[in-house]
C-alpha cells in the first residue's frame, strides 16, 4: 500500500489496484502546489472549498462519494463513514464532516476529515481497531493539537499521519506542526519524501507519529 500527503487533508491511497483520493484541495486557494491525479474512488468529507476539489482527483470513470455514512465497497477495499461534526457545538457553527475507514490488505487507515470534537467511548467502539491515523491538528477550525493527541491515545494507532495544519506558504491560519511536536510521547519518524509505502508485516507494533516533509 501506498500513501501519499499532498498537504492540507489531501491523501492518495493507493491499494489493490486502485487510487483512492480524500479530501482534495486545488492549491493555489490555500498557498500551496495543486496535486493532480485521476483517482478510482474520490472520497470528500465535507463541503469546503479546501476539501472539495474534485477536478483536481477525478475522472472520466471516478466513483465519487461526497460525505456520505455508512458502509460500501470498492474493489477489494471496504469503506465506512463516520458522521462527525465541524465543531463542538453539534454542528451548530460548520455543519458536519464524514470520517472514512478504509480497510485493505489486512490494514484498517483513518482519515478523520474536519473533526471539530473529541470522541466518546461509543464513537471509538464503532471506529474499532485503526492501523494508520490521519488527525487533524492545527487547531481553529478542527480539534487543536492537545485534543489530537487525547484522540490518538484513544484510538492506539499504529502510525499517525498529522493533518490539516499550517505549513510554509500556506494560506490558512492554523497552528502549525510544532505545537504537537512539543507535547508528543509516542516514538516519532520523519520520512524524506511525501509518499510511504506501508504493508501489515512492516509497520510499527508501538504508535508512531509519523511526519511527512
Amino acid at each position: 500500500m501506498r500513501l501519499k500527503w499532498c498537504r492540507h487533508s489531501y491523501f492518495i491511497v493507493e491499494t489493490r489496484g486502485l487510487k483512492i483520493a480524500i479530501d482534495p484541495h486545488d492549491g493555489g486557494s490555500i498557498g500551496l502546489e495543486s496535486c493532480r491525479v485521476e483517482a478510482d474512488l474520490v472520497l470528500v468529507t465535507h463541503n469546503h472549498y479546501d476539501h472539495n476539489a474534485i477536478e483536481m482527483a477525478a475522472g472520466p470513470k471516478s466513483i465519487i462519494v461526497k460525505w456520505r455514512p455508512g458502509s460500501f465497497k470498492v474493489g477489494e477495499v471496504n469503506v465506512k463513514g463516520f458522521k462527525y461534526y465541524h465543531d463542538n457545538l453539534g454542528g451548530r457553527l460548520r455543519g458536519e464532516t464524514i470520517a472514512y475507514k478504509l480497510e485493505a490488505e489486512k490494514l484498517k487507515i483513518l482519515h478523520l476529515g474536519d473533526l471539530g470534537h473529541t470522541l466518546n467511548n461509543k464513537d471509538l467502539e464503532e471506529l474499532g481497531e485503526i492501523d494508520i491515523l490521519m488527525i487533524p491538528v492545527g487547531g481553529v477550525y478542527t480539534i487543536n493539537y492537545k485534543e489530537a493527541w487525547t484522540i490518538i491515545g484513544q484510538v492506539n494507532p499504529k502510525i499517525a499521519i498529522p493533518m490539516h495544519y499550517w505549513t510554509p506558504k500556506a494560506l490558512t491560519p492554523l497552528d502549525p506542526l510544532d505545537k504537537l511536536l512539543n507535547i508528543v510521547e509516542a516514538q516519532k519518524m520523519k520520512i524524506e519524501k511525501d509518499t510511504l509505502e506501508v504493508n501489515a508485516d512492516n509497520i510499527p507494533e508501538k504508535t508512531t507519529l509519523l511526519i511527512i516533509p
